[in-house]
């Protein structure tokens, strides 16, 4: 998988939203917005896409390295947060 190139994860008080930098990417009909793990792990994909690509595979690890979270856990959160920006059409 890959994100899509546009998207830049900026924070917003306690929260992080993914914004559009070009006209094409803005929908003006949702916000992405993503808690503290979720824009850790957008960090992580963006690091991996820069590399060629990630897996959820790729993303629990990091889940994992970086919180004291069960393997099956994190999974299950990358699982839903992937789905999740797939359903945005902020990944490919």
């Amino acid at each position: 998988m890959k994100t899509i190139e546009g998207f830049r994860l900026r924070k917003l008080g306690n929260e992080y939203i993914l914004v559009g930098e070009s006209m094409a990417l803005i929908n003006f009909n949702k916000m992405i917005t993503l808690n503290e793990t979720a824009a850790f792990l957008w960090q992580k994909a963006e690091e991996c896409t820069a590399a060629g690509g990630f897996s959820a595979a790729d993303l629990c690890k990091a889940l994992c390295a970086e919180y004291d979270v069960s393997p099956e856990q994190a999974m299950s959160d990358v699982n839903a947060t992937v789905a999740s920006w797939r359903e945005a059409g902020i990944i490919e």
